[in-house]
């Protein structure tokens, strides 16, 4: 496919990116080496809606961030979603310990892995926010098999989509 368009060029490069990103994610260094994150790119605009619209139904309980963060949803060229699985990493918890070590180091898994992904998109100067709302949404909808999802929101326009946003409760 020859590539001739501004937005088709855009598009294009923003899902390389993402599907960069779910590299680094893959490839992050884990808690003893226990692979437990997950990844899925969202790119087709009835998917991205249906994540967006599950967000502004989801806002009456969780609150007024939930339509903002929708309204960037819909904006944005494609969604990467990392997430992980809890599984037991072989770690004894020692008695003084106040949370499950496994379940520290799971979700610890999950943040160097999101970290290693917007690490990617930021060095191909695509613009990106860390949103837990939307990956909430994309664990309701079960769009990732996972027991904890972040989605990171791409775009790449001359201004972020994801900055200057108003404050909500």
């Amino acid at each position: 496919m020859v590539v001739e368009s501004r937005e088709e060029i855009v598009e294009e490069a923003v899902i390389h990116v993402a599907r960069l990103m779910a590299l680094s994610a893959i490839t992050a260094p884990k808690a003893r080496g226990v692979d437990n994150v997950v990844v899925r790119i969202l790119k087709d605009r009835a998917e991205i809606e249906k994540l967006a619209e599950a967000m502004e139904k989801m806002a009456e309980q969780m609150g007024d961030f939930f339509k903002r963060d929708a309204d960037n949803i819909r904006r944005s060229t494609a969604v990467t979603l990392i997430g992980c699985k809890i599984k037991n990493i072989g770690i004894k918890n020692p008695p003084e310990y106040r949370y499950d070590l496994n379940f520290v180091l799971n979700i610890l898994n999950l943040g160097i892995a999101v970290g290693s992904a917007v690490k990617t998109a930021s060095l191909h100067n695509v613009d990106n926010r860390v949103m837990f709302s939307a990956g909430f949404a994309a664990q309701t909808l079960k769009l990732l098999d996972a027991d904890v999802v972040l989605a990171i929101p791409l775009s790449a326009t001359s201004k972020s989509i994801y900055f200057d946003r108003p404050a909500v409760k």
